[in-house]
């Protein structure tokens, strides 16, 4: 591949980047607030409630995503009453159903995640602060919920680089992202090396800039003295 080419390419692959991050930037809020929403129903006391969230969890956790992307693309429409409806508005569209298939997939693996953070909060410093006469809401939004974040943090920034890289998925929908452009490259060119190496370069290029700000919120979240403690112990 020669100079203009690979500049061709590049700009090819640079202008297609931004559906990456569309995508990311959409699943990944969806995929939070599914993903509370479940943690909630997953610690009701009421089977009717639970029962249901432990099922989403299971079902999305142990099947593909590409396979649950083509049933919500590819299988409701099936449904002639689906089509007629309102819904059929926002599932006709791949950007939409790849948005809903991938918040879906993420929502169930940072469900788990926020239960072994909430898992790992020592029960004796809950004990002490309803002790101290703080109410359960009070005890959790002060005392359960930081401690919580800071031990899921670092799980849940390794779900987020996995979603991003998810994006790719997407193109078997015909949403044009970056991988999705790098196909119709290399059907024009044939250059696949070079073209999938620039690909791999990108993403690896934005995973290491996330990464990055995961680790600098994570220190954020640390206090002084663990931050120390961790210094002595290198």
């Amino acid at each position: 591949m020669d100079l203009e080419s690979a500049l061709h390419v590049f700009t090819e692959l640079a202008s297609a980047l931004w559906m990456t991050l569309a995508l990311a930037a959409a699943t990944l809020p969806l995929g939070f607030v599914m993903a509370g929403l479940a943690t909630w129903a997953r610690r009701s006391r009421h089977a009717l409630v639970r029962r249901p969230a432990d099922f989403y969890v299971l079902a999305f956790r142990s099947t593909p995503l590409l396979v649950q992307i083509f049933i919500l693309y590819y299988g409701l429409s099936q449904f002639s009453w689906l089509r007629d409806s309102y819904a059929w508005f926002v599932l006709r569209d791949p950007f939409a159903c790849a948005v809903i298939a991938m918040s879906l997939c993420t929502g169930a693996y940072t469900a788990e995640v926020m239960r072994g953070g909430l898992a790992a909060v020592p029960s004796g410093v809950v004990e002490a602060a309803r002790a101290l006469g703080f109410s359960p809401m009070k005890t959790f939004f002060l005392v359960t919920a930081p401690i919580a974040v800071r031990r899921a943090l670092p799980t849940y920034g390794n779900e987020a680089v996995v979603t991003l890289k998810a994006t790719s998925l997407a193109c078997t929908i015909t949403v044009m992202e970056l991988t999705g452009v790098a196909k119709d490259l290399m059907g024009q060119s044939f250059a696949v090396i070079e073209i999938f190496c620039m690909v791999a370069s990108i993403y690896l290029a934005i995973n290491m800039i996330l990464m990055i700000g995961f680790k600098r919120f994570e220190l954020f979240l640390t206090p002084q003295y663990e931050r120390t403690e961790r210094k002595m112990s290198l």
